[in-house]
């Protein structure tokens, strides 16, 4: 990275301590997740240069796609010993969207690639033959416990979705559910780590608080 970046970065921290790293590495949903950071005044930057994600105090992995691509694509791009060492070792606040939030788990049934495995989870098809696949659209999303990701979010709360896979996981990483054929997981979270199956770039109101909740959560 070029040194005149760093000393644009350096000179945003001043202003404002965050820098969030949307992680770009081709799959989908990047740049609506940038416009909407920008729209709420919070400082962000779409990037797959190491230099910047070490800087950076927040990391988000967005995605649209199949599993398997997103594993290969995390894998190419060479980023990930920097954001296992950032999101595990240095507790750097984390947020996967939608297929960013699958990558978390395990495994997939939709590939044969091994997942990230930061939470123990597992990533399944929706099964419900008399239910249009995907989940498409705004759907009601319920809170199930204290997550910071929904500071004054615990009432009539909606968000877009955009899936055909969703994630099975431990009762105590549940953060927020939503129903569709049955109940599914729209949230989970456990310590610095924190994943959305919806699109809050995509969700207006609720979306723009969720993301400034994470931008809050603390370093």
């Amino acid at each position: 990275m070029h040194e005149n970046v760093t000393g644009e970065i350096a000179e945003l921290r001043h202003s404002d301590p965050r820098m969030i790293a949307i992680i770009d590495y081709g799959m989908g949903n990047a740049r609506s997740v940038e416009r909407m950071l920008a729209r709420i005044g919070v400082p962000a930057v779409l990037t797959n240069d190491p230099a910047v994600i070490a800087l950076s105090t927040h990391i988000i992995l967005p995605g649209v796609g199949a599993f398997d691509a997103g594993m290969r694509a995390l894998r190419s791009s060479g980023l990930l010993p920097l954001l296992r060492a950032k999101v595990l070792e240095k507790n750097t606040p984390f947020l996967g969207i939608c297929l960013g939030m699958q990558l978390l788990t395990k495994r997939s049934e939709e590939g044969t690639e091994d997942g990230l495995g930061w939470i123990d989870a597992e990533t399944v098809k929706l099964s419900r033959t008399d239910l249009r696949i995907p989940h498409m659209g705004w759907n009601t999303v319920t809170v199930q416990k204290n997550c910071p990701l929904f500071t004054e979010l615990t009432e009539n709360v909606r968000f877009t979705f955009a899936h055909s896979y969703h994630v099975k996981s431990n009762t105590e990483d549940i953060a927020a559910t939503s129903e569709y054929g049955g109940t599914i997981v729209a949230a989970i979270g456990r310590d610095n780590i924190r994943g959305v199956q919806f699109h809050p770039e995509k969700s207006h109101t609720f979306g723009m608080q969720l993301l400034k909740n994470f931008s809050s959560l603390a370093l």
